[in-house]
């Protein structure tokens, strides 16, 4: 795995997606969890996908696991959220995440895959938020939580892009 500036990853996909279809994972890591959510073939809209379970020792499933989801949804790259305080530097919330990303990369079973971190700030509080009215059981609701602000983190990400990139064409 890659670490790439955020922007670089967007334009990078740019180039990969005329020749055909190239899309993101975005990634909420918890301590228990990480949440799973994927771009849209025009990567425009973010959707959520899945959750997997996280553990020291199942590192070299995890990985296997997201083989399979990008090779089935053409994957080139992960939007890993990252809680970052003002500075945008990494707080000691982020450093589980850095690890969890150098440990998916010792693996090598994600060479070729690129990365970028993204700010997660609040993302799931904002869901979690969402969600009080409604009466949903707890170990459900969690999973939803965790796939819906891995939603959060790539839709935040993509806006910027897609942004970015019109601004930059001039329309």
């Amino acid at each position: 795995m890659k670490y790439i500036r955020p922007y670089s990853l967007f334009t990078d996909l740019q180039k990969v997606r005329e020749k055909g279809f190239a899309r993101l994972l975005g990634l909420d890591v918890g301590d228990k969890y990480v949440g799973v959510a994927v771009s849209d073939q025009n990567n425009r809209i973010a959707s959520p996908l899945s959750v997997l379970l996280r553990k020291k020792t199942n590192i070299d499933m995890m990985a296997v696991d997201f083989q399979s989801l990008i090779s089935e949804f053409s994957i080139v790259g992960f939007v890993v959220g990252c809680p970052l305080d003002r500075l945008h530097t990494t707080t000691p919330d982020g450093w589980q995440v850095k690890l969890l990303i150098e440990e998916l990369s010792r693996t090598g079973k994600l060479e070729g895959v690129c990365y970028t971190y993204w700010d997660e700030c609040f993302t799931s509080k904002n869901v979690e938020l969402l969600l009080k009215p409604l009466v949903i059981h707890p170990v459900k609701a969690k999973t939803i939580v965790d796939k819906f602000a891995a939603v959060g983190i790539l839709q935040g990400y993509l806006d910027y892009a897609n942004r970015k990139l019109k601004l930059q064409d001039g329309q």
